[in-house]
């Protein structure tokens, strides 16, 4: 196993490739939720040599349709000699975010983070399986609907105690990104990503009252994806916190139904 350690200008965030074996299946076959009950952030890079595995395992959770996975690839391991060609340095600020919110400034490839709150090796199937089982429940229902002119999100529930409000996010996301890495610890490799995020960007704020936003058809695929997502999460000023709720949506699915 590789160990890698990044010292990040002031922010000493530490940096590890980490690699474990695959076991059993991760979840029951009995799961058939029609919208996700947890979100599992994989924070992954094309230059870190332990993280195939754990993208292989995001490939296992899109087959189950109460989790939504999301890869967000980071650009901080560029340098190595070869630039993630899907990274984004949001994605790499969201995890150092967390890792600050959190507390213990742990930042890593590959990390899963769950409901915007716990984090696990990617790769240790065991103990993703684990957090995922123990996530704590989305306190808000999150629906998302399409017509010829908009995409048109509801919101209904509650906010968590102690909360005032959430942010609620839009994400462009693409169901698959097959690459082909030339250099760097992976080199010779042909990687397939699932549920990669090419953007994500704030569109409204929820107080816990029964609320409808909509955003122009445009909105829905202006880069290269294919389904959008929607994550409602309790912010602070300190960072990104617990994720209450979130959905996705397959916009050629949408486009056939129609």
């Amino acid at each position: 196993m590789t160990l890698r350690y990044a010292t990040l200008r002031n922010l000493l965030f530490a940096g590890v490739c980490a690699a474990a074996t695959f076991g059993s299946p991760l979840m029951t076959s009995s799961a058939s939720a029609t919208e996700p009950r947890v979100v599992a952030e994989l924070f992954t890079s094309q230059g870190c040599s332990s993280c195939p595995p754990a993208d292989r395992l995001l490939h296992d959770l899109a087959k189950d349709s109460s989790i939504l996975p999301l890869t967000m690839a980071v650009d901080y391991w560029d340098y190595l000699g070869w630039p993630d060609t899907l990274a984004s340095s949001t994605h790499s600020d969201r995890q150092r975010s967390y890792a600050v919110k959190r507390g213990d400034r742990s930042v890593y490839t590959p990390q899963l983070v769950v409901n915007g709150l716990s984090h696990v090796v990617g790769s240790r199937r065991n103990d993703v399986v684990q957090s995922l089982k123990t996530a704590p429940a989305f306190t808000a229902k999150v629906a998302m609907s399409r017509s010829d002119m908009a995409l048109e999100v509801t919101i209904d529930g509650a906010l968590p105690s102690g909360a005032d409000k959430a942010n609620v996010y839009f994400l462009r996301v693409s169901s698959a990104e097959e690459v082909e890495i030339r250099r760097g610890e992976n080199a010779g490799r042909t990687i397939t990503y699932r549920n990669v995020v090419r953007s994500l960007q704030p569109i409204g704020v929820w107080t816990g009252e029964p609320a409808k936003i909509r955003l122009p058809k445009s909105e829905m695929r202006k880069g290269a994806n294919d389904k959008c997502a929607i994550l409602v999460q309790v912010d602070t000023d300190d960072g990104p916190g617990e994720i209450i709720g979130a959905n996705i949506m397959n916009l050629q699915m949408a486009s056939a139904a129609q």
